[in-house]
């Protein structure tokens, strides 16, 4: 059992926890909580980290956690220095080093009739968090992002995810005009969310290849972005609101096109 917080090991989860700098060098990244050790796809996983309590419950009940730990090397922590290791004010427990994903943006637009979210610059985790949760609930096929955008591997945006990071395939692009022009070359009608839009958006065909493009959440797209999409589309306002988050807008437009392509008939 580790009961020191010097130890290197744990020096290091606290390094890859805290810095994205160390966790693109180890191409690795942490997560924590019962769920999401449960959702790890076990390939990928490098390094589990049990907590003394933890494991003594779990040896109690029996339950999946247990039967899963029996499966896989695990160091067992003493919880106070668990304590320490978490990024998390209540700590569950358990903690994972996983293998950071790698995908190529041809094999993340291969859906013949997919539907993917183009963001720009997306500064909040918790908002990319929510994106690719969302988007896997919607049935999106792929998450394509700028260089500016947060860092997915950041430990609030893969709590927000909920296991979704395991499962929605995402890439980081150098430069966000030529995956769009990419995407057009291959027939993927994109749409900018915008407030210089015409049309709102529930009186569009989503049925075809779509992708919805969302911007920074102070600032919206960039203009030369913005005019790179086939259309620009609005969201209804009530009141004085001029816009929603941009989690909330993604959510909008994505259980949109679910519903065309759930209960419309095909093209």
């Amino acid at each position: 059992m580790i009961i020191s917080s010097s130890n290197s090991k744990i020096k290091n989860v606290i390094l890859l926890t805290g810095k994205a700098k160390a966790r693109n060098e180890q191409h690795s990244f942490i997560v924590e909580g019962i769920k999401m050790f449960l959702e790890a796809p076990p390939e990928r996983v490098k390094e589990i980290y049990v907590s003394e309590s933890l494991l003594k419950k779990s040896l109690a009940d029996k339950g999946k956690l247990f039967e899963k730990l029996q499966e896989l090397k695990y160091e067992v922590v003493a919880d106070d220095v668990f304590g320490k290791m978490s990024d998390t004010k209540t700590p569950q427990g358990i903690l994972c080093v996983v293998e950071q994903f790698s995908y190529t943006l041809p094999e993340i637009l291969a859906a013949p009739n997919g539907l993917w979210m183009v963001l720009e610059d997306i500064q909040d985790p918790g908002n990319l968090g929510t994106i690719l949760r969302t988007g896997e609930g919607a049935g999106i096929h792929g998450v394509i992002m700028t260089r500016n955008t947060v860092d997915i591997y950041n430990p609030k945006t893969i709590r927000a995810t909920m296991g979704s990071v395991y499962r929605v395939p995402f890439i980081y692009v150098e430069k966000i005009q030529l995956a769009l022009a990419y995407m057009k070359d291959l027939g993927i009608k994109t749409y900018a969310a915008h407030l210089g839009g015409r049309n709102f958006y529930d009186y569009i065909d989503f049925r075809e290849k779509t992708a919805f493009l969302i911007g920074n959440e102070g600032n919206g797209l960039k203009e030369e972005t913005a005019k790179l999409a086939a259309a620009y589309l609005k969201i209804p306002m009530e009141g004085q609101v001029e816009s929603l988050n941009a989690g909330v807008a993604a959510a909008v437009l994505m259980y949109e096109a679910k519903r065309q392509r759930d209960q419309l008939p095909k093209i």
